[in-house]
């Protein structure tokens, strides 16, 4: 990065004062051992989580930002989100007095690379340029070979620990959110509807990709592990499309802190591309592939925003299984009947609720619903608002959306 002009420092400087003083309110405090203890799944209220994602612009839009340089800018905004959180959402979002800086990793490609029709709208679809054609394709992709780079690591390390290191822990930060979407890359390659159509007209050409992503997934995990670049999940890290890893469960037995293993942290995998195919293919083309890369983690989560409410008998068997994603579009009494205190019920509600008419009655009355139909089954219940790609310029809504989901949790 470039050296911070004098102004911009200074303003980058006290907005880490602000980010240190809200990581030290007792407020925070609590909600790091209400993580713990949601996490080890004791009886506490559920937790709720929030992330604007899309919606960043509207809440933090760029007018807000004081910087003039572009590498500051990017600094500051996302220390006024951390702010932004830590003084308008009554949720349970965690601010930490930290910096992260992400090690420099290098990945060689995966020999094929998808390729799409982007919509000339903002944030609008894009569509699937066919990159595989045919099996005989297969052939051209590559197991990608991993490196590090420890001098372009070290450098920004100490550019941030000279800007914030009296201020804020300024720590590297590794691979910490090891996730397996194998149905997604290969629905990347092959196109979406030509993924759904193999399945039936050629299903060998999907089990010899699922294979080959299998492996090369273990084998890129091995080279991680050897280049050390794994780092610990188990404290505010948001675990995929979940909340915060908070956990005294991990990191496993005989761990060196000099060689973090899959065994001492959270893994995800999830195959949403298979929302609309039934248990039975689900099973058959993806979840075998999944759960073998699971197995080495020391606790784990599956789904994202597929409803796997007809697919619980086999996913509930993920070798350490922790968290389930259940999905806006799932039937929340269904799925609560089959998880019950299994595990964590990982409740997706319906982002599209901050817009249109905002509703504060209707959204309190279905946020309730879930929080008693959970309660009455005995789950571990924990809200995360997602996919919020818009409030329509309300920043309030989300305020409001906070507050409502607090309430609802409180009761």
């Amino acid at each position: 990065m470039k050296k911070i002009q004098p102004a911009d420092r200074l303003v980058l400087r006290n907005l880490a004062l602000n980010v240190a003083e809200a990581a030290d309110r007792p407020v925070m405090t609590a909600r790091r051992e209400l993580w713990r203890r949601h996490n080890r799944m004791e009886p506490v209220r559920p937790v709720v989580f929030v992330a604007p994602q899309g919606a960043w612009k509207e809440l933090v839009p760029d007018a807000a930002l004081r910087c003039q340089q572009e590498d500051a800018r990017y600094i500051e905004r996302g220390l006024r989100q951390r702010l932004y959180v830590a003084d308008n959402f009554l949720s349970d979002n965690v601010i930490e007095k930290e910096w992260l800086v992400s090690k420099v990793i290098h990945n060689s490609g995966w020999g094929l690379e998808p390729q799409r029709h982007h919509s000339d709208e903002d944030r609008g679809a894009y569509g699937f340029v066919q990159v595989l054609e045919a099996a005989a394709d297969l052939k051209k992709l590559r197991v990608p070979e991993i490196s590090y780079d420890e001098t372009a690591t070290i450098a920004s390390l100490e550019f941030f620990r000279e800007l914030f290191g009296d201020i804020l822990q300024v720590r590297l930060k590794g691979v910490n959110t090891p996730s397996y979407h194998l149905m997604n890359q290969f629905s990347a390659l092959r196109g979406l509807q030509e993924m759904l159509m193999d399945m039936i007209e050629n299903p060998g050409l999907v089990h010899d990709a699922m294979a080959f992503f299998e492996d090369a997934h273990r084998r890129i995990m091995r080279q991680t592990i050897e280049l050390r670049l794994l780092s610990l999940n188990n404290n505010s890290s948001e675990i995929y499309t979940s909340g915060h890893g908070y956990t005294d469960e991990l990191p496993g037995p005989g761990f060196d802190p000099e060689q973090v293993q899959p065994r001492d942290m959270w893994g995800w995998a999830e195959a949403q591309e298979m929302a609309v195919v039934s248990p039975e293919m689900h099973h058959e083309f993806a979840f075998p592939y999944e759960k073998r890369l699971l197995e080495p983690f020391g606790l784990n989560g599956y789904g994202c925003c597929d409803d796997v409410s007809r697919k619980l008998d086999f996913v509930l068997t993920v070798p350490g299984l922790r968290r389930v994603s259940v999905a806006p579009t799932a039937d929340v009494g269904v799925c609560a009947e089959q998880i019950r205190d299994k595990v964590i019920f990982m409740w997706k509600p319906q982002p599209a609720h901050l817009v249109g008419n905002f509703d504060p009655q209707k959204l309190a009355d279905y946020l309730r619903h879930t929080v008693e139909v959970t309660r009455a089954c005995g789950c571990t219940l924990e809200i995360v608002l997602l996919d919020t790609h818009t409030c329509e310029s309300h920043p309030e809504r989300f305020h409001e959306w906070t507050r409502i989901a607090n309430a609802a949790v409180q009761v």
